[in-house]
């Protein structure tokens, strides 16, 4: 018996998780978070509140912009649902490092890095934004939303991570190799004894505080607080990042996560969409050039940046430093927008533009079977994708591995 529970806690805890079963898992929590919080699971909303109280103490009167008013710009973040969820998540992913011995603290080696870090951050803050969603928001969590703003923003996100990563292999973004010397690099520990017990230590310690909340009649605070951790515990130990995601099918036409993603927003779909026929309101956003060129350069920044908003944010936790400079810049990309949503934009790219809410316009079976087909037809062109990846790279081998996998077929 000890030996089959140790197993079980080996392969939850301190190995990493396969795509499908974490993002299946994230979707089911997504879609009890809908239903339970009548709110989405989202972080750039959240991002976007916390630039605007640096707006605050620079001066600006938050109060009388527009942006702010649509994201609700009210209180602390400690007195918000999406505050917690992200605190919960930073926590999650901390504690799921912790507990799979995954945390260290690394430095980019070269420093241009951070540099990239930081102009892909306010890219793809900035896009996210202007979508009003990030590849949560406006994809993940969005698409199982039933609006229309989606499916374009998830059109151009994947056109933009193309544009993104022919950028990034250019020899100026690849840079020089560093090359150390010998006898530097040391393996590193298969397992770090020190970290399970301050994993176990940082849980209770959040698990105590959601109670507190509870007890004191914040109960929405902290089952949205328990949902970040489990959140951000998940994507860590499933290393669920949708940067890797689309310029790995770009790349080398892998698709591992590309397929769990759609999977998961399929799961998730089914869920959302019990709640919205019984009274929970879908969130619905503009479908218009907004959408379109905010997913253009929110895919463009997270390949530049090198990681999406949960890559990213797990990332941190793990202890690299350069994603904690992608998440400054996702900040700072986000408030611009807030800035300028006043100043022309809104007029411009958003406004003209209608609220396509397909549950409304197709009824329920018709929004759900639409949804699917677009799924699928993403899942079908990511087959395709990953077969043509496979055919190129043969007719390119050796024509003594050409025969060896032709006579293996």
């Amino acid at each position: 018996m000890g030996t089959f529970w140790s197993r079980v806690y080996r392969k939850a805890v301190q190995e990493h998780w396969s795509p499908m079963t974490a993002v299946g898992v994230l979707g089911i929590l997504s879609a009890l978070y809908f239903g339970t919080l009548q709110t989405v699971w989202a972080v750039t909303g959240e991002f976007t509140r916390w630039g605007g109280h640096l707006l605050q103490l620079f001066g600006y009167d938050t109060g009388e912009m527009s942006y702010f008013k649509i994201i609700k710009l009210k209180g602390m973040p400690w007195d918000r649902v999406d505050g917690w969820v992200v605190f919960g998540m930073f926590a999650g992913a901390l504690i799921a490092a912790l507990l799979g011995g995954n945390f260290k603290i690394r430095v980019p080696v070269q420093r241009r890095r951070l540099v990239q870090g930081l102009l892909g951050g306010i890219i793809a803050g900035f896009g996210t934004r202007l979508a009003m969603g990030c590849n949560l928001a406006a994809m993940f969590t969005g698409i199982p939303q039933f609006s229309l703003h989606t499916w374009l923003f998830t059109l151009a996100t994947i056109a933009g991570t193309y544009l993104g990563l022919k950028i990034t292999l250019m020899p100026f973004f690849l840079g020089k190799p560093v090359i150390l010397p010998g006898g530097t690099v040391q393996m590193a520990k298969k397992y770090n004894s020190h970290q399970p017990v301050l994993g176990f230590l940082l849980a209770a310690v959040a698990i105590v505080l959601a109670v507190l909340a509870w007890q004191n009649g914040n109960g929405k605070l902290a089952l949205a607080g328990l949902f970040g951790l489990a959140f951000g515990a998940v994507i860590e130990r499933g290393q669920i990042c949708f940067t890797s995601a689309f310029r790995d099918l770009w790349l080398v036409g892998r698709t591992t996560i590309t397929r769990a993603i759609i999977v998961g927003m399929a799961i998730q779909s089914l869920g959302t969409i019990y709640f919205i026929v019984h009274g929970t309101p879908a969130k619905v956003m503009w479908a218009g050039a907004g959408a379109v060129l905010g997913g253009l350069l929110f895919g463009f920044g997270i390949v530049i940046a090198g990681g999406c908003e949960t890559g990213w944010m797990y990332r941190a936790m793990e202890g690299q430093l350069n994603f904690w400079v992608v998440g400054i810049g996702n900040i700072i990309g986000a408030t611009l927008l807030a800035i300028g949503w006043d100043k022309g934009i809104f007029t411009s790219l958003v406004a003209p533009y209608p609220k396509v809410d397909l549950v409304k316009i197709l009824g329920p079976a018709g929004a759900l079977a639409a949804t699917y087909l677009f799924l699928a037809l993403i899942y079908v062109w990511a087959t395709w994708m990953e077969k043509r990846r496979k055919y190129k790279s043969e007719i390119h081998l050796p024509v003594e591995i050409n025969t060896a996998v032709a006579e293996s077929k």
